[in-house]
């Protein structure tokens, strides 16, 4: 059985900002603050709803980030 094909519709401003459709929202269970992820295939182009971005909990220990400090460890 053929899935039913559905289309939403919105402008893009002087600014290229849209506004995703409500039943866009609602399928990909967008609120605000969420991030997109378009994904450029040889078909088309795929909207999905991105993970949240995960903070590097190493990102503070920058006393070992030097290019020396990078040779040094290279091979650990």
């Amino acid at each position: 059985m053929a899935h039913a094909v559905r289309t939403a519709y919105s402008k893009v401003s002087v600014k290229s900002q849209t506004v995703l459709p409500a039943e866009v929202r609602a399928k990909l269970g967008i609120a605000p603050g969420d991030r997109l992820r378009y994904v450029l295939t040889a078909d088309g182009i795929r909207i999905e709803k991105a993970q949240p971005e995960v903070e590097d909990p190493f990102v503070t220990f920058t006393e070992w980030g030097s290019p020396i400090d990078d040779e040094d460890y290279a091979n650990l």
